[in-house]
């Protein structure tokens, strides 16, 4: 197949853009510069523009790119670069493939787990609503920019992702150099629930549901059975064979983090329902497996 990828350089697309490869799929990368190899396509989702005679022949359009949620203190101008990231990337690339004569057959579109706000112990699935707070807003303003792509017939999937467990980058690799140095713990009093996934079944993920073609909508990204905070830092000390006598207070996380600290401290027990109704079959389902597989 020929499939194009936004957000090729993060951890998520470098990942997939080397499992696609080896495979041997031509993989389109759309970047916001000129373009400097043979393999990217230009696109500015701040003006709405996309080089769509780049995406001639494409089958597929994976889009992962977004201001990482965690990587700077939530100030109102970092709130708004998160929301446009997503909403403005996703209208342009949804408007995009609207016009073109001939569009890929689907577009998955990356979303998150943070569609559903705090969830507490509760099970939750693709049916439950959304939640409140700014995520969750972001989440739906996110989905519906890509309503474009919908009307104009093109099978659309919106992988909501949790928490990706890998060794580099993303929110776990902030964990890894903390725990290797004997200075992990709880976050807060460790109750609220973690829900992940490993990178290889991330990636096997975006890869099953570009070629299933009865997924439409929602589908959660998550491994099957969510575990505490708790749970995750005895594991990660057992894997990492380390102590985790630290804990970090939720006042101190909320000085800290700001904004963003009632997101770490909120719990949510999200479930990939749709994923396993549509035969997906996980490589990591538990917790220990996944940490495992990250560390190598």
């Amino acid at each position: 197949m020929r499939i194009a990828i936004t957000g090729s350089t993060g951890l998520i697309g470098t990942a997939l853009v080397r499992s696609l490869r080896t495979d041997g799929h031509d993989v389109v990368r759309l970047v916001r510069r000129a373009p400097a190899a043979g393999d990217e396509v230009r696109w500015d989702p701040a003006r709405q523009q996309v080089d769509t005679a780049g995406l001639a022949g494409c089958e597929a359009v994976v889009h992962l790119a977004g201001a990482g949620v965690g990587d700077h203190r939530w100030t109102t101008a970092y709130k708004q670069q998160i929301r446009d990231s997503r909403v403005l990337g996703t209208r342009a690339l949804a408007e995009a493939l609207a016009s073109m004569d001939v569009p890929p057959r689907v577009f998955v579109s990356g979303s998150a787990i943070g569609y559903y706000g705090d969830t507490g112990d509760r099970r939750t699935d693709e049916s439950a609503p959304a939640g409140h707070g700014f995520l969750p807003e972001v989440c739906v303003d996110w989905e519906a920019a890509a309503r474009p792509a919908q009307d104009a017939g093109i099978r659309t999937v919106f992988a909501r992702t949790g928490l990706v467990v890998a060794r580099s980058g993303g929110a776990w690799g902030r964990l890894f150099p903390v725990f290797r140095l004997g200075l992990g713990g709880r976050l807060g009093d460790g109750s609220q629930y973690w829900s992940f996934i490993s990178l290889h079944d991330h990636i096997a993920a975006l890869r099953h549901l570009v070629t299933t073609e009865e997924l439409t909508g929602p589908v959660n990204l998550t491994a099957p059975e969510p575990v505490t905070n708790r749970e995750v830092t005895a594991v990660m000390g057992r894997v990492l064979h380390r102590p985790t006598l630290f804990s970090v207070p939720a006042p101190v996380l909320r000085i800290a983090l700001g904004e963003f600290a009632g997101d770490v401290l909120g719990s949510q027990r999200v479930v990939p329902k749709r994923l396993l109704e549509s035969g997906f079959t996980f490589a990591h389902p538990r917790i220990v497996e996944a940490v495992r597989a990250a560390v190598g």
